[in-house]
């Protein structure tokens, strides 16, 4: 229970350097928190464009409006989990100056720098949840929606703490991180359902934590059903699993911290 206490117990000062954060990643740009709602959806238009107008991928199930949907929802979380190892591996090496504050536990500093990034994704989810109600098309699963996305800042808390602390001794891990998320993009269900992927593919698919993730988010939201056991499962089990393993991770390596920054 100690990082869920560590949380609850710093959850003001939590709330204020986040605010801090989020103010000075958005400083000097002439839309501010415009890119918030902007970025998602010149990356949305890009990906839609590729698989409808150059793949011309169609469902019998589903119109364009819909399947534009279905993509935007597997990509909203990817990118979510893109800026949050983006900006979450370095943020130790980038915050060496709290490495001796004692006001300010040197854990919190990723689960700032992992809340500085969620204003692009809850406004991409804003913006599918106003779509599929102006469509006709919202349903009570609908509902699942922040238990979805809470066990995702889990399990990104827990990478980042994994990431953020090797960091400090590897500096390479972030370069090394940017190759990941293009890999993970590439594996990721992000434009197609699960039943398109043959089934001597799909093991494949397992071994892709976000493959349980995203597919969670479309069937709560595109696709109007409850989460399926065999997706909602490993998604709860691996973000306990995970967020535990990193703060326990980090704590071990607060040690060589000093010596490194």
């Amino acid at each position: 229970m100690q990082p869920f206490i560590l949380l609850w117990q710093n959850r003001r000062m939590i709330k204020q350097t986040t605010i801090n954060d989020i103010r000075a990643r958005y400083a000097g740009s002439y839309i501010g928190l415009a890119w918030a709602v902007l970025y998602p959806v010149l990356f949305l238009a890009c990906y839609a464009t590729i698989y409808i107008f150059v793949f011309q991928m169609r469902f019998q199930t589903m119109g364009n409006a819909e399947y534009v949907l279905l993509i935007f929802s597997g990509l909203i979380p990817f990118i979510g989990v893109q800026e949050a190892l983006a900006y979450g591996t370095g943020c130790v090496v980038a915050n060496a100056n709290l490495m001796k504050n004692t006001l300010f536990p040197i854990e919190l500093v990723p689960v700032k720098t992992l809340l500085a990034t969620q204003p692009t994704q809850i406004s991409g989810f804003c913006l599918i949840l106003i779509s599929l109600a102006i469509m006709g098309k919202l349903t009570p699963y609908a509902l699942l929606l922040p238990v979805a996305w809470i066990l995702q800042l889990m399990f990104d808390l827990g990478v980042i703490w994994v990431f953020s602390s090797l960091n400090v001794v590897f500096r390479d891990l972030q370069n090394i991180v940017g190759i990941l998320i293009i890999f993970l993009m590439m594996i990721s269900p992000i434009a197609y359902p699960v039943e398109m992927v043959p089934e001597n593919l799909r093991i494949f698919l397992g071994a892709n934590p976000l493959y349980y993730m995203i597919s969670t988010y479309q069937d709560i939201l595109i696709l109007g059903r409850p989460p399926r056991i065999a997706f909602m499962g490993p998604f709860i089990v691996m973000a306990f699993a995970v967020l535990l393993f990193g703060y326990y991770f980090f704590t071990k390596m607060k040690k060589v911290f000093l010596d490194n920054v």
